[in-house]
C-alpha cells in the first residue's frame, strides 16, 4: 500500500480521506453507544431512586460486579480495521512516546551531570582534606621529634648540671678531708724533716711517703675508674701504720688472697 501511495499521490489522498470518512463513521457510531449506555444508567438511577437506600446499594454492588466480569470475558477490539488509521495512530503513539522518552533522557542526562558535578566537587574535597591529613600528620611527627630532641637536650643539660654538682661537692668534701686529715693527722714529712741529723734507713725512706690525704685519693680514684678491679698495691710509699689504721678502723679492706692489696670499704 505504501508502495500505491508513493506512485500516485493522488490515490493516496483520496485513501486518506476515505480514512477520515470511515474513522468519523465509528467516533459518530461509538458516541451513539455512549449516548445509548448513559440513558440507560439514568433509567437504571431512577429505578434504584424508588428503592430503599440500602437495596439501591445492594443492587448497585451486584449490577457493578456483573458488569465487570463482563468486561473481564470480553477481549478488546480494535476502533478500526483501515491498517492507514492504525499506522496514523501507531505513529502518534510512537511520537508520543519519543517525546516522553526524550524527556526521560533529558532527565537522565541533567541528572547525570548534576551527579558529575556532585562527583567532582566531592573528589576535589577529599583531596584537599587528604592533603590536611597529611599536612596535620607531618605537624605531628614534627612536633614528635622536636619533643624527642627537646626531651633527650634537657635530660643531657640535667645530667651535666648534675655531674657539676657532683664535682663540686666532691670538691668540697675532698677540702673538708684535707682540712681534717691536716688538722689531725699531719704529713710525715714534717716529723721527718725534724729528724733528718739522724742517719738511719728509715729517714731515706721516708722521703718517699706519700700522705694519707693521697692513699685515700688513689683508693677512691681507683674505686671510680676501675669499680671492677677497685684493689690498690702497697708499695715502698705506703706508710704501714696510716695502712693498719685504715684497715682497723672499716675504711679500707684487704684483698682475701693477696695482703698486699687493699680497696676502699663500699659505703652503701
Amino acid at each position: 500500500m505504501e508502495v500505491e501511495v508513493e506512485a500516485d499521490g493522488g490515490a493516496a489522498a483520496r485513501l486518506s480521506e476515505a480514512a477520515q470518512a470511515e474513522l468519523l463513521e465509528l467516533c459518530e457510531e461509538q458516541f451513539t453507544h455512549l449516548e445509548k449506555l448513559q440513558n440507560e444508567i439514568i433509567l437504571c438511577e431512577s429505578e434504584f431512586s424508588e428503592t430503599p437506600q440500602d437495596q439501591q446499594s445492594v443492587n448497585r454492588l451486584i449490577a457493578t460486579e456483573a458488569e465487570l466480569k463482563q468486561w473481564l470475558s470480553v477481549e478488546p477490539s480494535l476502533l478500526a480495521n483501515n491498517s492507514e488509521i492504525l499506522l496514523q495512530a501507531g505513529k502518534e503513539e510512537l511520537l508520543k512516546l519519543c517525546s516522553e522518552l526524550e524527556m526521560v533522557v533529558s532527565c537522565c542526562e541533567a541528572k547525570r551531570d548534576k551527579l558529575k558535578e556532585t562527583k567532582e566537587l566531592e573528589q576535589k574535597w577529599l583531596e584537599e582534606k587528604k592533603q590536611v591529613l597529611k599536612a596535620a600528620e607531618n605537624h605531628i611527627e614534627r612536633i614528635k621529634m622536636e619533643k624527642e630532641k627537646l626531651s633527650e637536650h634537657n635530660i643531657l643539660l640535667d645530667t651535666k648540671e648534675k655531674i657539676q654538682k657532683m664535682k663540686a661537692y666532691q670538691e668540697q668534701l675532698m677540702e673538708c678531708l684535707g682540712d681534717v686529715l691536716e688538722a689531725h693527722v699531719p704529713f710525715l714529712q714534717n716529723e721527718s724533716s725534724s729528724s733528718k741529723k739522724k742517719k738511719n734507713v728509715e729517714d731515706e725512706i721516708s722521703e718517699d711517703l706519700i700522705s694519707l690525704s693521697e692513699i685515700l685519693e688513689v683508693l677512691m680514684n681507683r674505686v671510680l675508674n676501675t669499680p671492677h678491679d677497685p684493689y690498690v698495691t702497697i708499695d715502698h710509699t705506703f706508710w704501714p701504720p696510716y695502712v693498719e689504721m685504715l684497715l682497723r678502723h672499716g675504711i679500707a679492706v684487704r684483698h682475701q688472697e693477696n695482703n698486699f692489696k687493699i680497696r676502699l670499704e663500699m659505703f652503701f
